[in-house]
């Protein structure tokens, strides 16, 4: 009897550690270790593709900056080019029109010194005037029209085709034109902007040979050893370049034809 109850105990006890082993182990969580390390890598690459978007967009939006500003420097520099023809036209018609007032005043001066003078003198007086006066405009309207009209197809209409043929005509016509040296020079430049470099070369030679005072003497220089230059006569430039910095040092073509000659060096 007492046998009986001892192993009925025994089972009871294996019974009740079964019952709590299978409790336990039914509440233990479960974790799944390729499930997290996949919702990580997936957010480490989203998290990369969002970076990789705002690189895109910050490139891009750099671009359109970029292109912007290169835009507004073009124009910028358009204007500028622009600017400087209208001063240089608006500084040849002042010079115009101060040179006509000037001459105005000496004529003036002149016949007001006759009128003083006793009358057996006034003759000498008027040869000596006109022996010493010395012009820089010409006198002969249409001579001024017509250099007027060849310098406006350049400054003003940007009609370079026709200018050429304006100054060629205005040269033919008017030869001894105190205009000349100029009109030379711009036909040279016109020519030189075609790559007609021979026809150039003819044209800043009469320049740099025929009118030792004139102020275009020292560009024609500088044009006529770019033209060498660009004909593969390297000697030729150089020594026109000397030339340029011997006559005219502090010039502005002078400063420009500095890194020119270096570089032939």
């Amino acid at each position: 009897m007492k046998k009986t109850f001892l192993k009925r105990t025994a089972l009871f006890g294996l019974m009740l550690t079964a019952s709590t082993s299978i409790v336990l182990a039914a509440q233990a969580p479960v974790i799944d270790i390729n499930s997290t390390a996949n919702v990580e890598k997936n957010t480490v690459s989203m998290s990369l593709t969002d970076q990789l978007a705002n690189i895109e967009r910050k490139l891009d939006s750099r671009n359109r900056s970029q292109v912007n500003i290169q835009r507004q420097l073009d124009d910028l520099q358009t204007q500028v080019n622009d600017l400087r023809g209208v001063t240089e036209l608006h500084t040849h018609q002042l010079s115009q029109v101060l040179e006509r007032q000037r001459e105005l005043y000496q004529e003036l001066d002149r016949r007001v010194s006759e009128a003083l003078k006793p009358a057996v003198q006034a003759p000498n007086a008027t040869a000596i005037d006109s022996t010493v006066m010395s012009k820089s405009y010409s006198n002969d309207l249409t001579e001024n029209e017509a250099y007027d009209r060849a310098l406006n197809l350049v400054l003003k209409d940007k009609r370079y085709e026709q200018a050429i043929p304006e100054f060629r005509n205005f040269n033919l016509a008017y030869p001894q034109s105190t205009y000349a040296p100029n009109a030379h020079y711009w036909l040279g430049q016109l020519l030189f902007n075609k790559n007609n470099l021979d026809e150039a070369e003819r044209e800043f030679t009469i320049v740099v040979q025929q009118f030792k005072g004139s102020s275009k003497r020292p560009d024609a220089l500088l044009k006529l050893a770019m033209v060498a230059q660009q004909q593969k006569n390297k000697n030729k430039a150089v020594k026109l370049y000397r030339q340029l910095l011997s006559e005219y040092p502090s010039s502005t073509s002078a400063q420009l034809a500095k890194p020119r000659i270096e570089s032939l060096k």
